[in-house]
């Protein structure tokens, strides 16, 4: 067997706040292997930015990371800032969820995509300024916009720029962090339709962070559902999506309304209350105060992570123990 281009077993990544260590990661293992594209979903504030972060050592300082994460074997934890340098672009890059906060307001597209080119190769700057226009148009953007500055471009023209930005030094691994979430339903099916498009041009491995979930079936192999800072729902992203067996990730798939339906128009589906605050997480599974099916060993016991079925994984005990009347999970 081949090894994993990206490993990531049993991490737990803790933010230091006034002298109290908030968990916002907590036991997480994933692994994608080169050309695999992984959806990472959940609501806001489960641990998803985190975990990705870590990947590339660009978490804040007030951030303890536990575990390891190896990327093409090599640890990734606690490397030091020349490893990570060289990783970073090269190795695993990332398309941002702002494309105008990741961009530099007061340079121009070209100049910051051939910028990224130079400082990982030794080439002329104008073979790095060819790819940079190379690159643009790949995107969809066209070569002679080059010269403008971000605030020049459109929202969806800003995050293709990202997506050339990420490309740039021909990285194995890209991770995509929401990357459609600010643009509107047609522009986020094009810059869709760019990504599924560059991952089979380039044979990228893809990591999709996102809460969206018709998102993941149109560009992601697998999906992995993130609650509380915790993998609670693994497998193949249709037969998961499709078939659902964990009670959050039932949640957020009936959250989508269908379109044309007057039932899911006037009674909307979704799920009452938050994720737990990190400081102040609930004993046994931390879904179980919003569970609809919880029962008297949720409260207790924190279900572990367990095969349920080909390839899908789930923490429940209302899944792991079927023959509890409430187990009928639909």
């Amino acid at each position: 067997m081949t090894e994993p281009l990206l490993e990531i077993e049993d991490v737990r990544i803790f933010y230091e706040i006034r002298g109290e260590s908030a968990p916002a990661v907590d036991g997480v293992s994933l692994s994608i292997d080169r050309g695999g594209s992984l959806a990472i979903a959940g609501e806001s504030g489960c641990g998803k930015t985190t975990l990705a972060m870590a990947c590339l050592g660009l978490l804040p300082n007030n951030a303890r990371v536990e575990g390891s994460i190896r990327f093409k074997g090599d640890e990734v934890v606690g490397a030091k800032p020349g490893r990570l340098r060289a990783l970073r672009w090269a190795g695993i890059s990332m398309i941002f969820q702002g494309a105008m906060n990741a961009l530099n307001p007061v340079q121009r597209v070209g100049a910051q995509l051939a910028e990224g080119i130079l400082l990982h190769e030794k080439i002329p700057q104008a073979k790095a300024n060819a790819r940079a226009l190379e690159l643009m148009e790949r995107v969809g953007i066209p070569a002679g916009r080059a010269r403008d500055y971000p605030h020049e471009f459109s929202g969806g023209m800003r995050q293709r720029a990202m997506i050339a930005m990420a490309l740039a030094c021909n990285p194995p691994l890209v991770i995509a962090d929401e990357p459609t979430t600010a643009l509107d339903a047609m522009v986020q099916a094009q810059i869709l339709s760019v990504l599924r498009r560059l991952r089979d041009e380039f044979d990228l491995a893809l990591i999709l962070i996102t809460h969206d979930l018709s998102v993941i079936a149109e560009i992601c192999d697998d999906v992995a559902i993130m609650y509380a800072g915790r993998i609670v729902e693994s497998g193949p992203a249709d037969e998961t999506l499709a078939g659902p067996t964990h009670p959050y990730t039932q949640a957020l798939v009936g959250a989508f309304p269908k379109v044309g339906d007057p039932a899911a128009r006037g009674v909307p589906a979704g799920l009452p209350g938050d994720p737990p605050d990190p400081f102040e997480r609930p004993g046994g599974c931390s879904f179980h105060p919003r569970c609809p099916h919880r029962y008297e060993p949720c409260d207790k016991d924190d279900p572990a992570l367990l095969p349920v079925l080909k390839d899908r994984m789930c923490a429940c005990h209302l899944v792991h123990h079927s023959d509890h009347p409430k187990a009928v999970l639909s």
